[in-house]
């Protein structure tokens, strides 16, 4: 009886992993591996001396490996996995746990390539939450500033009027409009069949979308009278650098038990800094202060759906349990995507950073901010847990409690001019209060400043996904994406709040290297190049750069190289994976390596230098390509049109294929072949057989394009002649 008695009043449980004793005796094993390996470079150093060039190549892509091991290590001494129970927060006593007020902030930037239906299936499905409507106020922000968005966002207020209860009466789980009506589960009873309005709304929607760039007097008229004249704004002199500020209560709880709907979209002009996302996000925390000033913030990007209507109670058994609450400051739920073919072929789940990580990282002081699908404690904005920071004005201040109508007059002026492009100037935001400035990834760099406060984070990985989201359909997507991340990530670690220093100083040698993981992570383009050309132009060449089979040395290669795939297979099985799946991760893995992460550390090196200045590019989430869609789900490599990026990929390719063929034909002719570099080469050749299909097989658009085919064939001659003059 006592037991069920605990158990109804427990909001979450926390258990440690049972494969960490496992871990631990491995980490201790492999890192004595990687100590002999160093000695035997530094002993090859020391008496070969014609191969001096080739080991000093090695040693420095094998102490690169070794760091990263570490910080992969570090994330796996302390894995964890929670479980929180929402069923016993809604039961409680409102005097006990009250529903605290939830401001949720969604971000778009180009109605192209985020469409505004998008926008909308996102906006309705959080606001249709299992949560008192009256405290939800949905924030959008469209730094595009684009008057599609604002339509459809208003088209979307008079279909939610009927969305919303439909959905609470009948429990409905699915509550992205979108989702909803293609699902099998999808019944069509009276009800249902008077919502098919949304087909209108969608139709209308996509008509002014093919019919114009915006919205002008003729879409006007079908709109409600408090909205008439408000596209007036887009003169000719609009741009999407360039405009006003625009702030549109669509809707207002106070007239009637419905979500705060809100359009913001931030004043801009080219002459001050706007920061893209984290200034985008910045503005939000600031207007939504003004208005409503929730103690909860939701961040969500404008792709990424609601798929469980109960997930703010996830996140409230966390923020307001009292004995953690005083120092949490984010609950982060993981990324999942939606129409992902069978076996990943892109590594699009990320499993690697969104599930396995993660579970690392919530061990110490807690995950990573990944961009989207995280709660906020609004007062962990404003300096750390013992030291709050005050605004510039009263009025920002996390703790206020408004009391004015958001429509109110002075509310909106002052909503207006937090959203204007100067008011950061000689402030804190972006320094030390708010989302952080100074890189691309403001996620990484707002949780890293975050967690050094003194702010700690939990991970919440419900059984139904909270989030849905889209991935890209085609390589050049994919690796352009990261390449950004790349860069960003680099900023971060070069800065003077760098991982390596400020972050071991704050956060100890275990969270220090765990955030060292992704600081460095354009650094793998490093041991991937070396491994993926040096072995094989050597063996061309006819040198020999491993141990023979009857060396000693050739063993450690053997237990080191197998001991870390292995492990790594079975973090991923161990998370819910499958083997395809896991061989497709490594495979991106190496294809990441040498495309967005070499391009991305040469890019970062060239604007350290000023000599090129990195824009930010967004990702299109308009997968309306129906003959990619169809090659994604054969698993048909789609490389795009021709990019620079895939050059590398393509010349290691060749160079290793090249390496094959001439160990078989050694084969039978060296009665003790070079056991090891045949292994490598042929571990390569079996990565790369959708380059070579994609090369010489494939007629579609997706295939590999002759340009980049034929400089890979000229940079592979170029290759192999440097490799007879230098290395024989």
């Amino acid at each position: 009886m006592e037991s069920k008695r605990k158990h109804s009043t427990t909001l979450h449980t926390c258990h440690p992993c049972r494969r960490t004793t496992l871990y631990r005796t491995y980490a201790v094993i492999h890192a004595c591996g990687i100590v002999a390996l160093m000695y035997h470079h530094a002993h090859s150093l020391l008496t070969t001396a014609n191969t001096t060039f080739i080991t000093s190549l090695l040693l420095l892509s094998d102490i690169v490996l070794a760091f990263m091991w570490a910080t992969t290590t570090s994330l796996r001494l302390y894995p964890v996995h929670r479980s929180a129970y929402p069923e016993n927060y809604a039961a409680k006593p409102e005097e006990m746990y009250d529903f605290p007020k939830l401001d949720v902030f969604i971000c778009t930037a180009d109605p192209y390539k985020e469409p505004p239906m998008m926008v909308v299936n996102t906006t309705l499905s959080v606001m249709a939450y299992d949560y008192p409507s009256d405290k939800i106020s949905v924030y959008v922000s469209d730094d595009g500033g684009s008057s599609l968005t604002l339509f459809a966002l208003m088209e979307a207020v008079k279909f939610s009027e009927h969305w919303l209860p439909f959905c609470k009466k009948n429990n409905i789980e699915d509550r992205s409009p979108k989702v909803y009506f293609s699902s099998t589960s999808y019944s069509w009873t009276k009800e249902a069949e008077n919502l098919k309005m949304y087909e209108d709304l969608k139709k209308r929607v996509e008509h002014v979308m093919v019919s114009s760039d915006k919205v002008d007097n003729d879409q006007q008229p079908i709109l409600c009278d408090q909205f008439r004249g408000v596209f007036g704004l887009w003169t000719h002199k609009f741009t999407p650098q360039d405009h006003p500020t625009i702030i549109k209560v669509l809707q207002n709880n106070e007239t009637e038990i419905m979500p705060n709907l809100i359009y913001v979209s931030r004043e801009k002009n080219r002459a001050s800094p706007h920061h893209f996302k984290a200034g985008a996000l910045n503005t939000l925390l600031r207007v939504s202060a003004v208005m409503t000033n929730s103690p909860i913030i939701l961040t969500l990007d404008c792709d990424m759906y609601s798929n469980n209507p109960t997930t703010p109670l996830h996140a409230l058994c966390y923020l307001s349990d009292p004995t953690i609450n005083s120092s949490l400051g984010f609950v982060q739920f993981p990324q999942k995507f939606q129409g992902i073919n069978k076996n990943d072929i892109y590594a699009s789940e990320l499993k690697r950073p969104f599930d396995i990580n993660t579970v690392g990282y919530d061990g110490l002081i807690g995950p990573i901010y990944m961009g989207t699908g995280c709660f906020f404690n609004r007062r962990a904005f404003y300096g750390s847990p013992t030291n709050l920071i005050l605004p510039e004005i009263n009025e920002l201040g996390p703790n206020r409690i408004t009391d004015k109508p958001i429509k109110d007059q002075d509310v909106l002026e002052l909503a207006h001019d937090v959203a204007g492009c100067y008011h950061e100037l000689n402030t804190n935001w972006g320094s030390k209060t708010g989302f952080r400035y100074g890189s691309l990834v403001e996620d990484y760099y707002t949780s890293f400043m975050l967690h050094c406060e003194g702010w700690r984070s939990v991970f919440c990985s419900p059984k139904r996904a909270a989030f849905y989201g889209d991935s890209p359909k085609c390589l050049i997507d994919v690796v352009s994406q990261q390449m950004r991340w790349s860069i960003g990530v680099l900023e971060v670690a070069f800065s003077r709040y760098s991982p390596l220093t400020y972050g071991f100083k704050s956060l100890g040698p275990l969270m220090g290297l765990g955030y060292c993981h992704y600081a460095l992570w354009p650094f793998w383009s490093i041991p991937l190049s070396v491994y993926g050309l040096l072995p094989q132009l050597a063996f061309l060449c006819g040198v020999s750069v491993f141990p023979k089979a009857s060396d000693l040395w050739f063993w450690l290669y053997i237990f080191l190289f197998f001991g870390a795939y292995a492990q790594d297979l079975l973090d991923f099985l161990l998370e819910g994976g499958t083997y395809r799946k896991w061989w497709n991760d490594q495979r991106m893995w190496m294809i990441r390596g040498l495309s967005s992460l070499l391009f991305g550390f040469i890019e970062f090196t060239l604007k350290t230098l000023n000599l090129s200045t990195q824009g930010f590019n967004v990702t299109s989430k308009a997968n309306d390509d129906e003959k990619q869609r169809k090659r994604y789900e054969q698993e048909i490599f789609d490389f795009g049109p021709s990019s620079s990026m895939f050059l590398p990929i393509t010349t290691v390719a060749i160079v290793n294929l090249f390496a094959f063929v001439w160990g078989l034909y050694g084969l039978t002719v060296w009665r003790e072949g070079p056991v090891l570099e045949l292994m490598l080469v042929s571990f390569a050749v079996v990565n790369c057989l959708p380059i070579y299909e994609a090369m010489v097989l494939r007629k579609d658009d997706g295939k590999l394009p002759k340009r980049v085919c034929f400089l890979a064939g000229i940079l592979t001659f170029v290759l192999v002649m440097s490799g007879y003059f230098f290395l024989k």
